[in-house]
């Protein structure tokens, strides 16, 4: 069970939640003394406030505001801004059971590789609430990841991640690694060659039902990013260790979709590698193999999270899935665009892009549509090979990146490409500082969406 968490709480206190237009009758059915005391402390029903209520023996509940919207961050300070060691339970009120344990279980999370920390308020789980703390479990798992240091999760350790994720859920695993790893994956094989931990792809494969769509998901999961050769400054270094971000993403979708036992077929490629400098180490202007053959000319080292996308997308196409969808801490330009909280959303398909930004607006769980822009494509080019990874103009950046992926899904593929951050700088209520695992939620809707839709299902027959 995650932490802050009870399937039964002992002594569990009510917990009301309130809009700001259900203060005044809210008032009306406390006890005159408790209303009193709520008036007086200035409660407005604002998300995330706060009040506890006072009673004969101490403590009788607490009241929470659920703004006009009352989604899952409302509840996200509680676990931490209820007294430690309180346990709780939802009163009945307007507030949705499962957005509220949502919010309550992602507030609680800490990272506790390294650290132990105070233990936080604890909710009983209400009923018909199993969906969101499953959810919550996969999103914490993910966390754990990015939040690992990168001496505890290099490549080895991220690919037996996923074939745990495999065997938990009854999928497959494959492991490339080595001389197939060289002949199969050569621009990841190429990104990893500077690091004494060798690279590797992790290949899960799992069906939830044979006649269902195959869904592609891919993720890059760089361990560490120094820059390669063309090193990073050391600021720019320090929070390099979750750049496998995207493949923590992805292996948290798997996870819901196999534990929600959607009616699909799933490929999961993680593209697990270390970009080190040494000896060894891909060099600028070095011209690298890819899966799809075309030749890739190293514009700059520092520009690696793409190889290892090109690669894996590569793969996917391969297997004909009815649609392709990759997250990746890709760009520095997608953050100057959008900021920390709104990944950017590439797609060749229209209707695709549409119905994952209606998934991450009805799951409060956002991105931002950025385009493919067609004039952009000749920056690319390079008279060393058929393209480069990067362009020489300083403009575009996020663009340029999903302009150069987009050489190596066809055309008649339906793909998305999530730029996304992976992390919160600060502390929020539902999002502590550290990992994150963005667009999660909406890229399980989206699967679940797809794999009931009528013209997939009749594609995959």
């Amino acid at each position: 069970m995650l932490e802050g968490l009870a399937a039964r709480a002992m002594g569990a206190l009510p917990l009301h939640a309130v809009r700001p237009e259900g203060v005044t009758d809210f008032l009306g059915v406390l006890p005159p003394a408790a209303a009193a005391f709520l008036r007086a402390t200035g409660f407005v029903g604002k998300a995330g406030e706060i009040a506890l209520l006072p009673g004969a023996e101490g403590l009788a509940g607490a009241v929470v505001g659920l703004g006009p919207d009352g989604g899952p961050w409302s509840f996200g300070g509680l676990p931490r801004g209820l007294p430690a060691g309180t346990a709780w339970r939802l009163a009945p009120g307007p507030q949705d059971p499962a957005q509220a344990t949502l919010g309550w279980a992602l507030g609680a999370y800490r990272p506790r590789r390294h650290k132990a920390g105070a233990a936080p308020a604890v909710l009983e789980i209400p009923e018909d609430a199993g969906a969101a703390v499953m959810m919550a479990e996969a999103i914490c798992a993910a966390r754990d990841l990015i939040n690992a240091p990168a001496a505890d999760l290099g490549p080895a350790e991220l690919a037996d991640a996923v074939a745990a994720l495999a065997a938990r859920h009854g999928g497959i695993c494959d492991i490339v690694a080595g001389e197939c790893l060289d002949q199969g994956f050569p621009a990841i094989a190429a990104v990893g060659a500077g690091s004494p931990r060798a690279p590797r792809v992790a290949v899960l494969r799992w069906t939830g039902d044979p006649d269902g769509p195959l869904v592609a998901l891919c993720g890059k999961g760089v361990c560490f990013d120094t820059g390669g050769l063309d090193l990073k400054a050391p600021s720019g270094m320090l929070r390099m260790k979750k750049d496998m971000g995207g493949a923590a993403v992805v292996m948290a979708v798997a996870e819901m979709v196999m534990r929600s036992a959607l009616p699909c077929r799933l490929l999961v490629l993680v593209g697990a590698v270390e970009n080190a400098v040494s000896g060894t180490a891909m060099r600028p202007l070095d011209v690298l193999r890819t899966r799809k053959g075309l030749k890739v000319e190293v514009g700059n080292t520092d520009a690696e999270g793409r190889l290892v996308l090109a690669d894996l997308l590569a793969y996917a196409a391969e297997q004909s899935p009815a649609l392709i969808l990759d997250c990746a801490t890709l760009t520095g330009a997608a953050r100057v665009a959008l900021g920390p909280d709104l990944p950017a959303l590439f797609s060749n398909d229209d209707a695709l892009a549409d119905r994952l930004l209606a998934c991450g607006r009805e799951a409060l769980d956002p991105m931002w549509r950025l385009p493919l822009h067609d004039g952009y494509e000749p920056w690319l080019d390079t008279q060393g090979a058929d393209l480069s990874n990067v362009s020489h103009k300083p403009m575009a950046g996020a663009v340029v990146a999903a302009l150069f992926l987009r050489r190596f899904v066809p055309a008649s593929t339906p793909w998305a490409h999530l730029d996304l951050y992976a992390w919160n700088d600060a502390t929020r209520p539902g999002r502590p500082e550290g990992g994150e695992a963005q667009c999660a939620r909406a890229l399980h809707a989206l699967i679940a969406d797809v794999a009931e839709d009528p013209a997939h299902r009749a594609l995959a027959a």
